[in-house]
């Protein structure tokens, strides 16, 4: 599947020594920085609610009522220099989902839940692999405070209408809306793995959106914003109308296993994908220097038609189908070479920290 180029990161980075009520920030990405003022304003007063629609969906302004309240202004300190971002709360005790990409190399965190003061959180885990991170809210007292549900990403479709709330450009509580523009997108993770089953958007999201949440007409969440493709192919401006979402499904399995154990650890085949000019299967474009495809015997050009007996229609069914395992458990690789069909054994390795390549 064709990665789109150019995709920047959502985090907004703080120089260090700014003064009065503006900040001058830097907008993080992959090519270069560009200098941009913002200015903090207040949080703007609670709307009274609409009537929801016949369908039972809430309306633009019930969403936001229902969410505002939940979402977080994170603010990660390296000691160099600072990052802002977005979160929003998916425990009564202060568990705050983000992206690792924020919270990267930070000594502080601090985390503003809707209106409410400025608190001291840790970094419960993050993995890279997804760019997904779990804060914890250091709370006093009894403090309580009100998780956002996560609705089933699957039954998403091209159309739905969906909203981001987040803190663009340090702009806290910033709402807007959109449709979801495709589904099954493959976005390129921090570490270079890709993050499959994306949902591309069009509602505008820009820097400081980062791990903000994607909201459907419910209210629930469908998504975390993390990515935006920029159309000059550099680093620089903003939001061009398309926006990318980490899957509400994805991000409930990688924060269960932060919160048990801080780290997470997933299944790994070491091949490089391609699609095939048939439209069938996936061809493999490489093969990881002893990793686990290539001591099953798996080789550049070869086509993985099935796993375990499924077929494998494109490079995301495949890695939905390894992910759905773990690291040491055995799959059946189908894979097709010279014409003829065979099935290789595959022991899964953990995912190495960084892509490797031959």
């Amino acid at each position: 599947m064709h990665t789109p180029k150019a995709l920047l990161t959502l985090v907004l980075a703080a120089l260090l020594g700014a003064a009065g009520g503006a900040a001058f920030v830097g907008v993080s990405g992959g090519g270069g920085r560009t200098v941009t003022t913002t200015i903090s304003v207040p949080g703007a007063a609670p709307t009274p609610a609409a009537s929801s629609t016949a369908n039972g969906a809430l309306t633009p302004t019930q969403v936001y009522a229902h969410a505002r309240g939940s979402v977080a202004y994170v603010t990660a300190d390296s000691g160099q220099s600072q990052a802002t971002g977005s979160g929003f709360v998916v425990s009564k005790d202060g568990l705050i989902v983000t992206n690792a990409h924020v919270v990267e190399g930070a000594t502080t965190v601090t985390v503003k839940v809707g209106g409410g003061a400025t608190l001291p959180a840790t970094v419960a885990g993050r993995d890279e692999s997804t760019d997904l991170a779990l804060l914890r809210v250091q709370r006093s007292g009894g403090q309580t405070f009100t998780p956002l549900a996560f609705a089933d990403s699957s039954t998403l479709q091209v159309g739905d209408p969906v909203y981001a709330l987040g803190n663009p450009f340090g702009l806290d509580e910033s709402f807007t809306s959109g449709v979801v523009s495709a589904l099954n997108r493959e976005i390129d993770a921090p570490n270079g793995f890709p993050i499959d089953r994306a949902i591309q958007t069009d509602a505008p999201i820009n820097p400081g959106n980062s791990g903000g949440p994607l909201l459907d007409d419910r209210g629930e969440v469908v998504g975390v914003t993390s990515q935006i493709l920029n159309g000059s192919g550099s680093s620089q401006g903003g939001n061009v109308g398309i926006g990318f979402a980490i899957s509400s499904n994805m991000v409930k399995s990688i924060v269960g296993q932060l919160e048990a154990s801080g780290h997470v650890a997933h299944a790994y085949l070491g091949v490089q994908l391609t699609t095939t000019e048939t439209g069938a299967g996936v061809q493999v474009a490489g093969v990881a220097s002893g990793g686990p495809a290539q001591r099953a015997g798996i080789q550049t050009g070869d086509v993985i038609a099935a796993l375990d007996g499924t077929p494998v229609s494109d490079a995301n069914a495949l890695a939905a189908a390894v992910a759905a395992h773990k690291p040491g458990e055995t799959v059946q690789v189908t894979i097709e070479r010279g014409g003829a069909r065979q099935t290789v054994t595959a022991t899964l390795g953990t995912q190495p920290q960084q892509v490797v390549t031959n």
